[in-house]
């Protein structure tokens, strides 16, 4: 089985993390993953970004986390691929399709409502996730919001829930709707033991691959340490 990462931030990208683009990818390397996909904080979120500058500079300053990790990887020999985690008023949505020029593309984003957004991502072939929808008290989470009709999977297991009963209750969700089911670690930080992912029979190297797994249920497992099941 090939393990692969869905959920990770940058220094670069994130303001919440401390590990740096290249750092995460020696970290992931070293834990024996196959591929990871950075997923920083949008311009809704706990970005890093600079929103002062205009659109384009603010999109590469959001890449370049994903760029460095990208870079480091080609060399370590570990896949790196490009996603990023969208904020809805207390809701987080991982977003898997997209890439630096859909970004440029699309300079309208933080002017359109969540719907919309999930609607251009699927319109570009993308996927999204619904990251750890019953995590509670936390400074930024007011109420549980779910949108079942604009997205394709769920996170049930999350490095960074402090409660097991989050991901008991996330996997209930998945189940009722028939969601596809992932897990991720929400790696901020070089460190820890709490490094979750997906499973599947063939390696990920492309994120269309990865698109295609949670809208076609190829996720052959989770990885999750025992301790945290």
């Amino acid at each position: 089985m090939y393990k692969t990462e869905t959920h990770m931030h940058t220094a670069e990208g994130s303001a919440c993390a401390s590990a740096a683009g290249a750092q995460q990818a020696e970290q992931y390397k070293a834990q024996g993953y196959d591929t990871i996909i950075i997923t920083d904080h949008f311009f809704n979120g706990n970005t890093a970004v600079d929103r002062s500058q205009p659109w384009e500079g603010m999109v590469e300053q959001f890449c370049s986390g994903y760029e460095n990790a990208k870079k480091r990887g080609d060399e370590i020999g570990l896949n790196v691929l490009f996603g990023l985690e969208y904020a809805w008023e207390g809701a987080d949505l991982l977003v898997y399709g997209v890439d630096k020029k859909w970004l440029l593309e699309n300079p309208d984003l933080m002017q359109i409502n969540v719907r919309e957004f999930c609607d251009r991502v699927h319109a570009n072939g993308g996927a999204i996730v619904h990251a750890h929808p019953f995590r509670e008290a936390h400074w930024y989470i007011f109420d549980l919001k779910f949108l079942p009709w604009h997205t394709d999977g769920v996170e049930i297991y999350n490095g960074g829930n402090a409660e097991k009963v989050w991901n008991e209750r996330a996997k209930w969700y998945a189940e009722q709707y028939g969601f596809t089911a992932t897990a991720g670690s929400d790696c901020h930080h070089i460190g820890g033991d709490r490094f979750f992912g997906v499973l599947t029979e063939e390696p990920i190297t492309d994120i269309a691959q990865y698109v295609d797994a949670v809208k076609n249920k190829k996720i052959a497992g989770l990885y999750v340490p025992e301790k945290y099941k």
